[in-house]
């Protein structure tokens, strides 16, 4: 093996750290203090991994050299630690530039474990994964269960404002609050905010052209099918328009949010129902979109059902005028709040204005990263949070599943958790963990195997379900035995799209 082509490759990677440093210095001054040192260095793992550094990575294993992809949470040491071994290696002797402000192994740890208690008002000395859990409409009349589901491992108990009202979301609380004194163990409250929910209205069918339209509870659906999106205004369903033809081969899909038509283009996908169906945009015209199937696992079609527009960039406002008047009710109420529908650095300031606004500086956020642009963005995301203390991610990988391609999340969520490690942000590991466990009383052994996978966040989330209690306790378990073994992953990859663009808007904004 030629090491000192391994050292030239090293020292153009440690020079181009050095060489960026005055941004790293910005970006620094512009962040949280409590969040310089992480800031610096997200920008440095943002510089590694934009380069495609697998051969480097393979040369340093060879010769028993930690590779550069495990340290993401401590870059420039990791790099100059292995550049001096190199150097070492050839004869040579070397030190590291060390005015330069930077974390080692322990140091990004301890940050880590810091974040993470402030964000989960935990007391932790050493890493341990939260579990959060969905609240059943059932705790309102039985307390109990919130008692089972605490002593299970619940340390964080979830309300979907999605669903259910203030009357139903006051009950949880003073339930929650009741048992926490009762049991006088800690139990968070943490809130989601709706965000813009994208769903079917309604479904309508024609009988007669001249009629006016029948609304019907599914509609039979295969491959090939044709529909027509159309807007709650649409001419088609207009009271009183009984003159108005209308087509008889076409069912007519009434979505939620109107101006997701207006933003539509032809040839983009559209995806029904968790991405069970998936059609294509055929044409465009007088306020609506003719669609065509080409794939589907469903035979029915179901007012209620959520849409999900990958292709489409969608001129929707993060926070909704309903987000906005829960803002108070959360604000008052939750250690935490989720930030559904948050696709850029411009939309976590719009809700940092809005918590000041209240007055609230101390409430936890976390950033639900679920839809494609919120990924391609999120280290301009991760670096606007951090004007703030008490932020977390959450991998929301249903809808990023859907938005990204179903083969392509593994590599997303790990993409994500190594960003994170790098920023020392915590992370939430969402979406149908233990899911058959919860519903139906026994998990699949998939579903064990993705629950050791998320012992490498700092916080899994469960859904609710009859069995739930059953699964808290199993998660439980499992990250006992996992959080023995590992902290994160240690994966290397080439280089990473997410970083280059990172990298070109964070240059954008302190260059």
């Amino acid at each position: 093996m030629e090491f000192k082509k391994l050292e030239t490759e090293l020292e153009k990677i440690y020079e181009r750290l050095l060489n960026n440093e005055s941004i790293a210095d910005s970006i620094a001054t512009s962040v949280h203090p409590q969040y310089k040192s992480s800031a610096k260095n997200l920008y440095r793992y943002l510089l590694l991994r934009s380069l495609d550094i697998r051969e480097i990575q393979s040369d340093l294993s060879e010769i028993g050299i930690s590779s550069l992809g495990s340290g993401a949470g401590y870059v420039y040491e990791n790099i100059s630690n292995a550049l001096k071994l190199v150097k070492l290696l050839n004869g040579k002797t070397w030190e590291k530039n060390s005015s330069l402000e930077a974390i080692g192994y322990s140091g990004s740890k301890e940050l880590l474990v810091k974040h993470a208690n402030d964000l989960f008002k935990t007391d932790s000395g050493e890493r341990e994964t939260e579990i959060m859990v969905t609240m059943p409409d059932e705790v309102t009349k039985n307390k109990k269960l919130i008692k089972k589901l605490r002593l299970a491992g619940m340390g964080i108990s979830r309300l979907n404002l999605s669903h259910g009202n203030e009357k139903l979301w006051k009950k949880i609380l003073k339930n929650i609050k009741s048992l926490k004194h009762e049991l006088n163990l800690p139990i968070n409250v943490y809130m989601d905010l709706p965000g813009p929910k994208i769903r079917i209205s309604n479904i309508y069918i024609g009988v007669d052209s001249e009629k006016p339209l029948n609304s019907v509870p599914f509609l039979k659906i295969h491959k090939g099918t044709k529909l027509l999106l159309i807007k709650p205004n649409s001419r088609y369903i207009l009271e009183g328009n009984d003159k108005i033809t209308h087509p008889l081969d076409i069912a007519l899909i009434e979505v939620s949010l109107p101006q997701i038509i207006d933003d539509l283009k032809v040839g983009q996908s559209v995806f029904f129902d968790d991405g069970a169906i998936y059609a294509k945009v055929k044409s465009i015209s007088d306020n609506s979109a003719s669609l065509d199937i080409k794939r589907t696992h469903k035979k029915k079609l179901r007012p209620g059902k959520g849409i999900n527009l990958p292709d489409t960039h969608l001129n929707l406002p993060s926070l909704t005028p309903e987000d906005l008047q829960l803002l108070p009710f959360i604000s008052a109420n939750a250690d935490l709040i989720g930030y559904s529908f948050v696709r850029n650095a411009e939309d976590v300031s719009q809700l940092y204005e809005e918590l000041d606004k209240l007055g609230n500086n101390d409430i936890g956020v976390v950033f639900k990263i679920e839809n494609r642009t919120a990924f391609e963005n999120l280290p301009s995301i991760l670096f606007r949070a951090m004007k703030r203390p008490k932020i977390g991610v959450m991998i929301a990988r249903g809808d990023l599943a859907v938005e990204l391609g179903f083969e392509r999340i593994s590599e997303v969520q790990n993409e994500i958790l190594w960003l994170c490690e790098a920023a020392q942000i915590p992370v939430i590991w969402a979406t149908q963990v233990l899911d058959t466990m919860a519903k139906k009383g026994m998990a699949t052994r998939a579903e064990i195997s993705d629950a050791t996978i998320s012992a490498q966040a700092e916080c899994v989330m469960l859904n609710k379900g009859p069995f739930i209690v059953e699964a808290t306790k199993t998660l439980k378990n499992v990250l006992i035995r996992m959080e023995a073994h590992s902290q994160k992953t240690k994966k290397t990859l080439r280089a990473l799209k997410v970083a280059k663009k990172g990298l070109k808007d964070i240059h954008k904004e302190f260059q």
